[in-house]
C-alpha cells in the first residue's frame, strides 16, 4: 500500500504540541488594520489551541497523518 500524502496547506499552517494539541496562527491580521481596534488586534496575535478531540482536532490529523 502507498504511503498517504499529507495536506500541503495544512503542513504549512499547524504545528502538534508536545501534549497532542494543534497550534495554528489566527487570521485577519494583513491589511485593512486601521479600522480594528488594539484589543481586537493583541487577541488575534495570539496563537489558537485546538484540542484533538474536538472535531476540528480530529479533521486536522487525517490532513497530517505523520504528524
Amino acid at each position: 500500500m502507498p504511503k498517504m500524502k499529507s495536506h500541503s496547506g495544512a503542513k504549512k499552517r499547524f504545528k502538534k504540541t508536545s501534549t497532542g494539541k494543534w497550534l495554528h496562527r489566527k487570521s485577519g491580521l494583513r491589511h485593512l488594520l486601521t479600522g480594528m481596534s488594539a484589543k481586537r488586534g493583541r487577541t488575534l496575535r495570539t496563537a489558537k489551541v485546538e484540542e484533538s478531540t474536538s472535531s476540528q482536532g480530529r479533521l486536522i490529523a487525517d490532513y497530517l497523518p505523520y504528524k
